[in-house]
Order: structure tokens, then sequence, then C-alpha cells
């Protein structure tokens, strides 16, 4: 019986054990992806980190500019109705002192001041206003091209050359009126920096694409971003965390109300705005809107260049 039973047990031989050298390998390469990825991890959480803070630091910016926009709403209010008042008297002096040609100068350079300080005001309201009337769906490319024929004559005196790469197929969600507002002033400011700066190939890029945010709440959302980028000398990094204050400008015209109603029409469009360094050296102002729900980027897209 046992004879029988030793003839049916079969030997099953093990596997071969690896070398110590291939083990050692495996474990090397094991070990090196590991710390690839955890690198990888340490980068985009740092990434998340600065996105988050930036988020948050553009709510805390939005509620005090929409705080002083209340209170900037009712000065310029109670500046505007005096304001009136003395431009009124200055026409009723001009008529009795038309024969004194020395008295009428000075009422020329009153009525200037009146003219200026009105222009301040209207800017000072302008940003005060929610900057949000009815939102309708656009093409993006149609307020590009409202804002550069609204800045042409400032373009062609500069002699920047604009170019524009706006996919067809992207829309956005938006007051139209208030889009090309911000978008004028954005191109405004390009164009008197580069102006102003000894640079002498003056180029300004607008590009229009889809990409998610982080927003202040830890969400990612789709944004449509419409960049404003220049050739000039770029912003000062002194001066960034201060662009969107009110009446803080770095040159020599200018309320300095530009940037901040661009940042409140952004408020109102529930979207943000972004300073950073251009690819050459410029300035990049990133404006951005919440992207349509529905909305499918296409392949196609039109890419013009043009000079003034």
């Amino acid at each position: 019986m046992s004879a029988i039973i030793a003839n049916d047990i079969t030997t099953v031989a093990a596997p071969p054990l690896p070398e110590l050298p291939e083990l050692l390998r495996m474990f090397n390469e094991v070990s090196a992806r590991l710390s690839d990825t955890h690198r990888r991890l340490e980068g985009r959480v740092a990434g998340l980190q600065r996105e988050l803070a930036d988020a948050q630091e553009g709510l805390r910016r939005s509620r005090a500019l929409a705080a002083l926009g209340e209170m900037a709403a009712g000065i310029a209010h109670e500046v505007r109705n005096p304001l009136a008042s003395i431009a009124l008297h200055a026409e009723v002096l001009r008529e009795d002192l038309a024969d004194q040609p020395a008295q009428c100068d000075l009422l020329d350079k009153i009525a200037r001041a009146i003219t200026r300080l009105d222009s301040i005001v209207g800017d000072v309201l302008r940003f005060a206003r929610s900057a949000h009337g009815e939102s309708r769906l656009v093409r993006a490319c149609e307020p590009v091209d409202e804002a550069l024929s609204a800045c042409r004559a400032e373009i062609t005196e500069a002699r920047v050359q604009i170019e524009c790469c706006v996919p067809a197929s992207i829309e956005v969600v938006c007051d139209p009126t208030a889009l090309v507002q911000a978008l004028v002033n954005l191109t405004r400011n390009a164009v008197e920096a580069m102006g102003e700066s000894p640079v002498s190939d003056r180029r300004l890029h607008i590009d229009v694409s889809e990409r998610e945010r982080l927003g202040a709440d830890g969400r990612r959302a789709r944004m449509t971003v419409f960049g404003v980028e220049d050739s000039g000398p770029g912003f000062d990094p002194a001066v960034v965390d201060r662009a969107f204050t009110p009446f803080v400008t770095t040159r020599a015209t200018g309320t300095g109300l530009g940037l901040a109603i661009v940042h409140r029409i952004a408020d109102a469009h529930r979207g943000a705005v972004r300073i950073e360094r251009g690819a050459n050296g410029g300035a990049r102002v990133e404006f951005m809107l919440p992207a349509p729900a529905t909305h499918i980027v296409g392949t196609d897209s039109r890419s013009d260049t043009w000079e003034a």
C-alpha cells in the first residue's frame, strides 16, 4: 500500500527565486517611480494651494472694492450736483465778461477744470455701478472686435501691431456692453504702457481660451479667458498688489480707475482678473468669465494679424 501511495505523489518544484541583483534593480525601479509620483503630487498640491490663495485674495479684494464702490457712488453724486452749478455760473459770467479777454481766459481754465472733474466723477460712477446689465450668449470674437474698433485711434497713434487669436466657436454669457468696456480699458492700458516705453516693436496680443480654474470655495470651474498681452515694460511686482485699487496709477495721466472698473465688471459676472508677466516680458492681464455650461470648444479658430 505504501508503495502505491508513493507512486501517486508528484514532486512540484518551487519557482526559482530572482537573483539578488535583479531584486535590487526591481526595488530601485519601484522606489524611483514612487519618488517621482511623490514629487509630482507635491508640485500639484503646491499649485493648488497657490490657486486657492489667489482665488481667496481675489474674493477679499472684490468685497473691499464693493464696499468702496458704495461709498464712491454717494460721494460722486454729491460732487456732481455742485459741479453742475459751478459750470452754469461760469457760463453766466462768460456772458457778462464777454468784452474782457483776460477774465474770459480764466473762465476757460475753470471750464477745462470742470470738464476734467466731471470726467473723473463719471469714472467713479462707472466703478461704483454693478457693471452688469442684461446677459446674453455672444461669440467671444464680437466684443474683441468692438473693443479694438473703439481703440483704433490710440492704436494708430502709438503704431501698435495687433495680433488676435480667437477661436470662432467660443461663446460667453455676459452683458456685452460691460465686456466691451472691460476689454477697452485693458487695451488702452496696454497701448499707453507701450507708448510711454522706449520699446520699438510694439505688439498687442489678444487671445481667448477656455480652461479650468480653482475658485475661492475650492471647487474647479470652467472659465472663458480673455488674455490681453503687450510688449511693454510689464508691471512692477511692487505695484501688482495695488493695481486694482482705485486712484492708484503709475502713469502721468489717468484716474487710476481703469483696472478697478475691469475688476468690478468681472465681479458682476462672477469672474476674476489676474495680472502676470507675459511671454515676452510685458504685462499680461487675463479677464475670466464663467464658461457656458453647454459650450463645447471646437477646433476652428480665427487668427488675425493686422497693423494699424
